[in-house]
């Protein structure tokens, strides 16, 4: 059920960003896939992210992945939960030890596909992200969790020199900014 609704929703998403709209029909395509909500599946497989910020909007939270040595939204695999909202939210928590996480909208804010590198004996293969508006509280106190060097949060206007320029991360903020997300 929770593989119709994800189905249902990438049909329904619309974005104004090229780069993004390119791969939706990947993404749909994708949810036809017994394997495609878990890692097993080396040439690719969905994962969930928060894009989390605070309520005036001023700031996001970032963590310094330990593999990839990047600062990056927070997330992670599916491993077989087809339901992508529930493991970004589970994988936010992990990551930071927020609890004030509510989601904003009512649904996928962002999708991107990336590429990961090998590492070890798994291959280099893609992530098909599927991202969610999240918000919390700026003071609550963070964790640190095993899969992050660092983890903070970044003022809007230092998000481009933190995370080199990466476009997939820049078009969320750019995304954040705009009046149906604003506060």
């Amino acid at each position: 059920m929770d593989r119709i609704i994800l189905r249902q929703s990438l049909e329904n998403y619309r974005t104004p960003f090229e780069e993004e709209s390119e791969f939706v029909d990947e993404f749909i395509e994708l949810t036809f896939d017994d394997s495609a909500f878990l890692r097993s599946r080396l040439e690719g497989h969905f994962t969930g992210s928060a894009w989390i910020v605070n309520k005036r909007r001023t700031h996001t939270l970032l963590t310094l992945h330990k593999k990839l040595n990047r600062w990056l939204q927070l997330g992670g695999h599916a491993d077989g939960v087809e339901n992508l909202l529930e493991v970004s939210m589970q994988e936010a928590r992990e990551e930071s030890g927020l609890t004030s996480l509510r989601l904003v909208g009512n649904g996928i804010f962002d999708i991107d596909k990336h590429i990961i590198p090998q590492k070890g004996d798994i291959p280099e293969h893609f992530h098909y992200d599927v991202r969610y508006l999240i918000e919390a509280e700026l003071n609550e106190p963070l964790t640190i969790s095993n899969e992050s060097t660092d983890l903070a949060w970044i003022p809007f206007d230092s998000v481009d020199d933190m995370v080199g320029h990466n476009p997939s991360i820049l078009r969320m903020l750019e995304k954040t900014s705009r009046s149906e997300f604003a506060l």
